[in-house]
């Protein structure tokens, strides 16, 4: 049986474990608040307990502070797999994303093209 997954994002766990991770900001992320004060005050279990979390976290065998694995980079994206969304509606919901993206972009070029008075084209006057 597989067992249960978090809902924290493994992403962000290796993210504050990285830089942070001796003073425990990952265990506190995860909720795991006894063992990120006792990493706070020394410093990572003096750098071995922070480099044996790091591997955790990075091969995706850290548990949160119910247990669960942290093994998801995107724990959204596995919730509606969860849920039975079949991945055709996922990948088209990713390419409106991206489309509403680009077009977002185009209006914010076109509204600074408006706004820049020195890039519009006057008309020659007549002669």
């Amino acid at each position: 049986m597989a067992s249960p997954r978090s809902d924290k994002s493994r992403a962000v766990a290796l993210g504050l474990c990285i830089p942070l991770g001796v003073f425990g900001a990952h265990r506190f992320y995860v909720g795991k608040l006894g063992t990120g004060v006792l990493q706070l005050f020394t410093f990572g279990g003096f750098g071995l307990w922070w480099l044996y979390d790091l591997i955790m976290v990075a091969g995706g065998q850290f548990r949160d502070g119910d247990g669960r694995r942290v093994s998801d980079w995107d724990p959204e994206e596995a919730q509606a797999r969860a849920l039975g969304v079949p991945q055709e509606l996922l990948d088209e919901l990713e390419a409106l994303r991206h489309e509403v993206t680009e077009l977002a972009e185009r209006v914010d070029f076109t509204e600074r093209l408006l706004a820049d008075p020195g890039r519009r084209s006057t008309p020659a006057p007549p002669q």
